[in-house]
């Protein structure tokens, strides 16, 4: 069943199933009568602010306060900006100023309201921000009918089960692969998440047999931490009948490790902020390993010049405040996503490369031109080059290279970019060379960089 907006799938639930385990952090639990509630009355108290047609922000690490604050914002009228709480206040800023928010929530109070307000489908809903080649972070604009639609076509491939699906929220709320695969998708089937506040491999064992969980959407990152701990192998994961991959490209030998100590499929899926975000996924009918899975209903996937293309109702507006690169990115009708795949006979997807310059470090998006950029603002550094390389325990990292204006301890200047960066970005190793490699053409050579370092 599709809903107008995920508000109209929040109220549904609360009507069906008002004393239903929505959320669980902890010890708390919220039903969706309470849930709904809460979101009322937050809704109503942004509305008295005068938010309605402009954007809020929510400031906020994973807890039950993230998501009544996200749905509230939704319910209101306003477009929420997710802001990632591991940024540091350059980062922050930088988003601020492009989104320029009425409000940015940082905490709430729980109060109880009327009935939920139900916003219009084709509204903006969602204005999220994912990382720009320049360096500067773009604002993706999405309505809350591509997002709503969004669920729907995934759950037409991987249905779940009503009122009694028990869905681990492990990745960040902030995230786009979070808010659909458990923020959203929990309320579609009116199941109850459970919500990780931080991230440690023996809680989330625990809480995998504690609170009985059904469906476990995870990440390379994740699956390989996981099976690295002690308690991995004593873990009961029985009640697990679904894994979902994300966020990165996960590794055959991974995969297959993973099913064969779990008992579960991982169905892994393929998207981008910008589509919504999902594109293509595998499926109950079927899976291929090492596939992306196939588009998602009301999707069309096509490769051009190796690239993927995408086009479908859950692709975004645009960047805002973005026009040429709004024009780029959505040319000819088509979502150009920068990565490059194939088509097999079957219609599936595989992800061969990147087009675009940019390194998936623990399931976040990197662009080394900002690493590149803070590097070089530093006044002993007179050249900065970072590139991508393989990690066996976050999918990739980054290394950097810098020549020097003056004499300076590596140490030094990576205290200085872990002021300016959320940790992800900063580099795994750092080497100053005397002068950074050179082209024929005198561009900067990446490739002789990227050769270096596995030697």
């Amino acid at each position: 069943m599709s809903h107008p907006t995920v508000v109209h799938m929040l109220a549904a639930a609360a009507a069906a199933n008002p004393q239903g385990e929505a959320l669980v952090c902890g010890e708390r639990r919220v039903t969706y009568a309470e849930y709904a509630s809460f979101v009322s009355a937050l809704s109503e108290e942004l509305l008295d602010y005068g938010v309605k047609g402009g954007r809020v922000a929510t400031l906020l690490p994973n807890s039950i306060e993230t998501c009544i604050a996200m749905f509230g914002v939704l319910a209101s009228g306003a477009q929420l900006v997710p802001l990632n709480p591991l940024y540091t206040k350059r980062e922050i800023d930088e988003i601020v100023a492009d989104a320029q928010p009425a409000t940015v929530i940082t905490k709430i109070s729980l109060s109880r309201g009327k009935p939920l307000r139900l916003p219009a489908a084709d509204g903006l809903a969602l204005l999220q921000y994912t990382g720009g080649t320049t360096g500067k972070a773009k604002g993706v604009n999405l309505t809350h009918r591509a997002i709503a639609i969004n669920v729907a076509q995934r759950e037409t491939l991987l249905a779940t089960a009503m009122d009694s699906e028990r869905i681990l929220c492990v990745m960040p709320l902030f995230h786009s692969y979070a808010m659909a695969m458990g923020l959203f998708l929990a309320a579609n089937c009116r199941g109850t998440l459970v919500i990780v506040e931080r991230y440690k491999p023996e809680l989330v064992l625990e809480l995998i047999q504690k609170e009985k969980i059904t469906i476990f959407p995870g990440s390379p990152t994740l699956f390989t931490g996981l099976m690295a701990h002690p308690d991995f192998a004593k873990t009961d994961w029985s009640s697990v009948h679904t894994c979902f991959s994300g966020s990165a490209a996960l590794p055959e030998e991974t995969l297959k490790r993973w099913e064969a100590a779990v008992g579960a499929p991982v169905y892994e899926g393929y998207g981008q902020t910008e589509a919504g975000p999902v594109l293509t996924f595998n499926s109950h009918f079927g899976k291929k390993t090492g596939s992306v899975g196939k588009p998602v209903p009301l999707t069309e996937i096509r490769i051009q010049d190796g690239e993927v293309l995408a086009r479908g109702p859950q692709i975004m507006q645009g960047y805002r405040n973005r026009p040429q690169e709004t024009a780029e990115a959505l040319k000819g009708g088509w979502l150009h996503t920068g990565d490059i795949g194939e088509l097999d006979a079957d219609g599936y997807l595989y992800i061969r490369d990147r087009k675009k310059d940019m390194v998936i470090v623990g399931g976040y998006n990197v662009y080394p031109r900002e690493v590149e950029e803070v590097l070089i603002s530093h006044p002993a550094v007179a050249e900065a080059a970072v590139v991508g390389g393989p990690d066996a325990y976050r999918g990739e990292c980054l290394h950097g290279y810098v020549s020097l204006r003056e004499r300076i301890e590596k140490e030094a200047l990576l205290e200085y970019c872990r002021e300016r960066l959320a940790h992800y970005k900063i580099p795994a190793t750092l080497e100053i060379l005397e002068a950074l490699p050179r082209t024929t053409v005198n561009k900067l050579d990446k490739l002789s960089l990227k050769a270096r370092w596995k030697t």
